[in-house]
């Protein structure tokens, strides 16, 4: 049986059961990167065929996803597909475009290898996604997590600046503690915490106790 028959016979066996499912379901072609396979549910929120998504080819996520996050995660979920040391199963949030409403949707999504070729290269892999609705407040915390990770990406060159000294001054201004307290804690000199919070805000460029708070979420320091 070639590659081609057994992908068809493979995404027949899912097809068979997956608008029964809570969940959208969809396959991917690895080697092209193309969706072969879309549950009805995810075709009506898209708002399209299938054969519109599999002529977009490798366009299929910059269409429908928010592309900050789809270029970096899409790139990683498939080179980890090659990957022997991983789990197989990867789970990540994405922003999607969908008939549903105006505005990004998030969703929850886990995939894995589905077939691979006969040296053990992937062929296929599924997607499970599941909508988190606005109204549930749990959309709102991942949106907060979405945020911070989008941060920590942007700012880690300035952040690595800092030295390990200086990273626990940081966590203790974003803790509210005056330079006087934080000295007492880390048994420094009031004068050496005054110059270590001076050099912390030149090297994040920070002029707020706002911006270093951002700093110190981002980093796992509070």
């Amino acid at each position: 049986m070639s590659d081609e028959e057994r992908i068809d016979q493979k995404i027949a066996e899912i097809a068979a059961t997956a608008d029964e499912y809570p969940a959208v379901v969809i396959i991917h072609h690895v080697p092209t990167q193309t969706v072969r396979y879309l549950s009805k549910w995810g075709l009506e929120l898209l708002g399209a065929t299938l054969e519109e998504l599999r002529a977009l080819g490798p366009a299929f996520s910059p269409t429908y996803f928010n592309a900050v996050e789809s270029d970096e995660y899409m790139a990683r979920v498939f080179q980890l597909m090659y990957a022997n040391d991983v789990p197989e199963v990867h789970t990540f949030y994405q922003q999607v475009r969908t008939t549903e409403r105006e505005g990004w949707s998030w969703y929850l999504t886990s995939m894995r290898r589905l077939l691979c070729d006969a040296h053990g290269g992937p062929l296929l892999v599924m997607g499970l996604a599941v909508p988190l609705h606005p109204e549930n407040h749990f959309a709102a915390k991942v949106q907060r997590l979405i945020d911070e990770n989008q941060f920590l990406r942007q700012h880690s060159d300035m952040f690595a600046r800092l030295s390990a000294r200086e990273r626990d001054v940081l966590r203790l201004l974003a803790w509210g503690h005056t330079a006087a307290e934080i000295a007492d804690k880390l048994f420094i000199s009031v004068q050496t915490a005054e110059t270590h919070r001076r050099n912390i805000r030149q090297k994040l460029d920070a002029t707020s106790v706002f911006e270093l708070m951002e700093y110190a979420r981002a980093f796992d320091l509070i």
